[in-house]
């Protein structure tokens, strides 16, 4: 009789949504931007988290095992990836973007089995309550946390893009819907030749030109009102 297949690759898929949920709950703690600062142990991380001794060892043995962090004897530590991409005080900081699926994306996909049997958007739409999109830009602070997720999102491949295209054929560029201007400054950064721009909403403009002077590239990228959705690009 020949070997039954493994049910391993099922049971990954299947245990995925409380490896996401560690993680989540680790970015939201502050754990890697703690751990930046010198590795600890179990019990000096629960001091400064403020976490109950049941679950502590669990929770970091748990980020261990998914590859978030390190662990010699006692003592935890950020890996190479975590460190560079979660420590808050860095400007390689992408946890803003995890953020905004631990809120609002990880919610919405427990209704995932009645979107698909009704076929009725399970977003804020549900519930009556205003455009999702049109309350962000509304409001200023909804408006900069959003812009933070997109850059979170888009640095890695921003970071590639600004290494890799052969910037040397051009002089300018422009980036469509830049949200904070991650794209544009990382280009400028790796490109000390080009002068760009980034073509948004005006609500966006002043989160834009305050995120591309903290990298001092202010002098070579600029901000562009519009709407690509109706302006001529």
């Amino acid at each position: 009789m020949s070997e039954p297949p493994s049910a391993d690759r099922i049971e990954q898929v299947a245990f995925g949504f409380m490896a996401s949920k560690v993680l989540f709950t680790a970015i939201a703690l502050g754990l890697f931007t703690q751990l930046a600062q010198g590795s600890l142990d179990a019990e000096a991380i629960q001091a400064r988290l403020k976490l109950h001794p049941r679950g502590t060892r669990d929770f970091l043995d748990a980020l261990v095992a998914t590859g978030m962090l390190q662990r010699s004897g006692s003592i935890y530590s950020n890996t190479v990836e975590t460190d560079f991409y979660l420590d808050h005080a860095k400007a390689s900081y992408i946890g803003d973007f995890f953020q905004l699926w631990h809120l609002r994306e990880y919610p919405l996909f427990a209704t995932l089995g009645e979107a698909l049997a009704t076929g009725k958007p399970q977003n804020e739409i549900k519930s009556g309550d205003e455009d999702w999109v049109e309350a962000l830009y509304a409001t200023p602070e909804r408006l900069r946390m959003f812009l933070r997720a997109m850059t979170g999102h888009s640095l890695p491949s921003a970071m590639a893009i600004a290494r890799q295209f052969p910037w040397s054929k051009y002089k300018t560029f422009v980036d469509i819907g830049p949200a904070e201007g991650c794209l544009a400054v990382r280009v400028a950064l790796a490109n000390p030749h080009l002068i760009g721009e980034g073509f948004d909403l005006p609500a966006v403009g002043p989160i834009f030109d305050e995120y591309v002077a903290s990298f001092g590239v202010h002098d070579r990228i600029r901000f562009r009102t519009g709407n690509f959705f109706s302006d001529p690009l």
